[in-house]
Order: C-alpha cells, then sequence, then structure tokens
C-alpha cells in the first residue's frame, strides 16, 4: 500500500509538470523576451536584431530587446545563451562564424553548435564587400590586384576577429587573388570602420549591412560584393567576378536560435511568426540594409549548419587560418 502510494504521489508530480510545461507553451510569450547577439552595439548582427525585434514584438504581443555579448568571435553570446533556460524568453542570433566557421577554427568551445542549440530560422544571406580606404590610390579591382601583387604584404585589412566573415572572406579572397595581405583583427567593425576612415587600413570585407550608409555617401572605395549576384541595395557595385575574379564567390548568413531544451511548440511559433515577417515586411528592410532575405524551417537551418561547419573547415584548413 506504501508503495502504491509511492508511484501514484510520483506520477501525480509527473503530470502536474507537464501540465505547468503546456499552461506554460500556452500563455506563452507572457513577458518580454530578448535576443542575445555575439558582437559589439553597431556591428552588423546588431542592426539585424534590432529590425527583427520590433516587428516579432508586435506579433508576439511583447517587447523584444537587443543585448550585445561581444567576445571570443561571438563566442561569449553563444555560451550565455547556449547556458540560458530553455523557455523561449532569451533568443540568439547568430550567424556562420559564431554556428559553423568557429567549430574549426577554435580547439575547444563551451558548447556544442549543434547540440546545445534549437535552430529557428535563417534570417538572410549576408554578403560582403571589399571596400578601400578613400585616398588609397587603387580605384577598381584590377588596380588593387596590381598594386598588392607589387607591394606584398604592405596592405592591411581589417576585420572584427579572427574566423569571422569579415576575416575568412579577405583570406579565401587572398588565396583566390593569389595576393598578400596583412590581416589586422579588432574587437568587432565599428574600431575598423574608424581606422579605415583615418587611412590606417587600406582594406576591409566589410558585411554590407555594416557599412552601407558609408558606401553610399561615398565614405569609402567600395570595389565589389562577394555574392554571385549584386545585392539590391547597392546594384550600382558589380561583383568581385564582374570585377576581375571570375568565379569568386563568398557569403555567410544570419540566422536566429532558441537554447537547445525550448519546447518544440515555442520553436514552431518563433518559425511561424519570423518567416512570416520575412517574407512580408522585415524582408524588403533586409534588402534596404544588403541582405538576402532566407526564411527557411528548422529542419532547414539545421541542415545548413551541418554543410557549412564541413565547408567553411574546408576553408579555414586550406587557408591555414589560424587565431593569431
Amino acid at each position: 500500500m506504501i508503495r502504491l502510494a509511492a508511484h501514484l504521489a510520483t506520477a501525480l508530480t509527473a503530470l502536474a509538470a507537464l501540465s505547468g510545461a503546456a499552461l506554460a507553451q500556452e500563455s506563452y510569450p507572457n513577458r518580454p523576451l530578448k535576443i542575445v547577439h555575439g558582437f559589439p552595439a553597431g556591428a552588423g548582427t546588431d542592426i539585424v536584431a534590432r529590425l527583427v525585434a520590433d516587428p516579432l514584438g508586435r506579433v508576439l504581443g511583447q517587447v523584444v530587446v537587443v543585448e550585445p555579448r561581444s567576445g571570443a568571435g561571438g563566442n561569449v553570446g553563444s555560451e550565455y545563451v547556449a547556458k540560458s533556460p530553455a523557455d523561449g524568453y532569451t533568443l540568439y542570433l547568430g550567424t556562420a562564424g559564431t554556428h559553423a566557421i568557429n567549430v574549426s577554427l577554435y580547439k575547444t568551445l563551451p558548447f556544442d553548435v549543434q547540440k546545445d542549440f534549437a535552430p529557428i530560422t535563417i534570417l538572410g544571406d549576408v554578403p560582403n564587400v571589399l571596400v578601400l580606404h578613400k585616398g588609397f590610390a587603387p580605384k577598381n579591382l584590377p588596380d588593387f590586384l596590381a598594386y598588392a601583387r607589387a607591394n606584398p604584404g604592405k596592405i592591411n585589412y581589417g576585420s572584427s576577429g579572427n574566423g569571422t566573415s569579415m576575416h575568412l572572406s579577405g583570406e579565401q579572397f587572398k588565396a583566390f587573388a593569389k595576393v598578400d595581405l596583412t590581416h589586422i583583427p579588432y574587437r568587432g567593425s565599428p574600431p575598423v570602420t574608424t581606422d579605415l576612415l583615418a587611412g590606417q587600413l587600406q582594406a576591409a570585407f566589410y558585411q554590407v549591412p555594416t557599412l552601407l550608409g558609408q558606401i553610399k555617401d561615398g565614405q569609402f572605395t567600395a570595389l565589389g560584393v562577394t555574392t554571385p549576384q549584386r545585392v539590391k541595395a547597392i546594384p550600382e557595385i558589380p561583383t568581385l567576378a564582374e570585377a576581375g575574379l571570375p568565379g569568386f564567390s563568398s557569403s555567410t548568413w544570419y540566422g536566429l536560435f532558441a537554447p537547445a531544451a525550448t519546447p518544440r511548440p515555442i520553436v514552431e511559433r518563433l518559425n511561424r511568426e519570423v518567416t512570416a515577417l520575412i517574407r512580408g515586411e522585415l524582408g524588403k528592410k533586409f534588402e534596404e540594409q544588403g541582405l538576402i532575405p532566407w526564411p527557411t524551417t528548422p529542419e532547414e537551418f539545421a541542415r545548413v549548419i551541418g554543410n557549412d561547419i564541413k565547408r567553411w573547415g574546408e576553408i579555414v584548413a586550406s587557408t591555414g587560418t589560424k587565431l593569431d
């Protein structure tokens, strides 16, 4: 009789827990959410997170705040979200850098990008653009390549950190074009902009959203975008393939994640709401900022991550990219 009572108590406790979880999912969300990203305020991830936060908050009926947690190529922010409560209130705006490139670049990570996160959807494909200091002599890609080959190691290009798309786009470019450029890593893209404007750097491979306003204002010499097609926000700028490097292509993505144990109904709700936004006004805003909208299912996103871990791992190995 005592044993039966104990089993009954255990069963009732489990049932209560399940009922509580179901109730939490039905009432989700009932308080503010936050979107964390792993780079400084003003970085491309920050711009896109803020574009997502406002309309997502409207459709969910809650405030959505953006929280930068920068450091270690995005790993600081990734770890924070991976270890956050899996309740749908802490989301992560990750990148191909944080969830594919870093797997090969870092010997160890304090999280597993495939096991510790629940992919929600890719937000958009992110082109990079090669820009030069306005006072630097080359004004087009052939002249830039000629200068680089005549002056090996004398062109400094900045990036937002080792292993970021700004860095690996540069390393891909070096290998593809057979030129020797010197990589100068920074902690985020804003200080790169400062030094590029001042002429302390000669070049950078920016994600388009980060520098779109300055490009349109003519503050830099833009030589070409890294995608196979031109970018709608800056259609006058050719692709690098068009400009003199046939076959060259390099781009990454931004995507939305939750901690791995987040209940599936919450992941599905977020996927449904965010992809609908991307197919509507949010997608148009993405295009205005230089992104290529790319809504996916969670399963499609997971497959992209798996493929990109392999693809970027091969690039890291073939270019000899290391943490300086």
